[in-house]
């Protein structure tokens, strides 16, 4: 008997190199002016899956919601082990919160009909809510554990699994199908494949192949365009390196719950925070050498 897991990733904007660009005037993340990265807790969801995936036996299927470019994280996960990749893309599921983000994503889980384990990273850099898991629990009316660290046993309805809570663990029992958020702490993520990387280096998304084909033939016909994009399509699912795309239609997704439309919070502000100070001050190590360090640093608001 195997066990069929699903792992949600992100493609997230690289935050030790935030510019001015970063916030577009209506109050959303530019991404397209941000380097980008694969979250990393989400690598150590991924690992967590692939671990039950070697020790019992199923899949391990990885979905992302983003821009095409999106692509890139995907096909760094078959690269490790992953046995299928989606792509959720549309442009109407453009500036999601994280509620709208959760409720897109239940959908495309939901879309994949068969699971058993749902694993998140903890959190994303870019945000760091740790909303996206919990919420996605939630919309799926799942079981959930947050701050997983080890999977202590495993049978077919059931799994016992030890959680972090900061300054101890705990032992949680939990039926199955559930949702598992996974801390950075809980394994050490494979790297990338020699022979994965030889084979899925070619891996791409029916919008990579639009994209590639209407640079290739800029002045050929809309029609001709298309009819040589569905070729190359079939042939990469013929040789099953076809990264599957879906769009909300396809996920069955309400669009009032998609997008602006669903997301009620927003980016008011974005700063990049430098403390500077010249100088130092010297504190005596003795008890009135503290008390004055106290004080000084009442006064300044810094404590207190």
């Amino acid at each position: 008997m195997g066990y069929d897991c699903v792992v949600c990733v992100k493609q997230v904007p690289d935050t030790a190199n935030i510019t001015g660009d970063a916030m577009k005037e209506d109050g959303t993340v530019n991404r397209a002016a941000l380097p980008t990265v694969f979250n990393p807790e989400d690598l150590h969801a991924l690992e967590a899956a692939l671990d039950i995936r070697e020790r019992f036996g199923g899949t391990v299927t990885v979905i992302t919601m983003g821009p095409p470019a999106a692509c890139e994280i995907l096909r760094d996960c078959l690269f490790r082990g992953a046995d299928r990749a989606v792509l959720v893309t549309d442009r109407r599921a453009a500036a999601s919160d994280t509620l709208a983000t959760s409720y897109i994503l239940s959908q495309a889980v939901r879309h994949l009909e068969k699971f058993d384990f749902v694993f998140c990273g903890r959190q994303a850099i870019d945000g760091d809510t740790a909303q996206v898991g919990p919420q996605l629990a939630e919309k799926l009316g799942l079981p959930q554990i947050t701050y997983f660290e080890q999977l202590i046993d495993l049978d077919a309805r059931s799994a016992r699994i030890r959680r972090n809570v900061g300054n101890g663990w705990e032992i949680l029992e939990t039926r199955l199908p559930v949702l598992i958020t996974v801390l950075d702490t809980a394994n050490e993520p494979r790297p990338p494949a020699a022979r994965r990387i030889m084979r899925y280096k070619r891996a791409q998304a029916p919008v990579e192949l639009s994209k590639a084909v209407a640079d290739e033939l800029p002045d050929a016909a809309d029609a001709q365009r298309e009819e040589e994009t569905t070729r190359r399509v079939k042939a990469l699912r013929a040789a099953d390196l076809a990264i599957e795309q879906w769009d909300l239609d396809d996920i069955k997704a309400d669009l009032q719950w998609c997008g602006l439309n669903g997301s009620p919070t927003k980016v008011y502000r974005i700063q990049s925070i430098v403390l500077t100070k010249e100088g130092h001050t010297e504190i005596p190590a003795t008890k009135d050498g503290v008390r004055r360090m106290i004080h000084e640093l009442i006064v300044d608001h810094t404590l207190g």
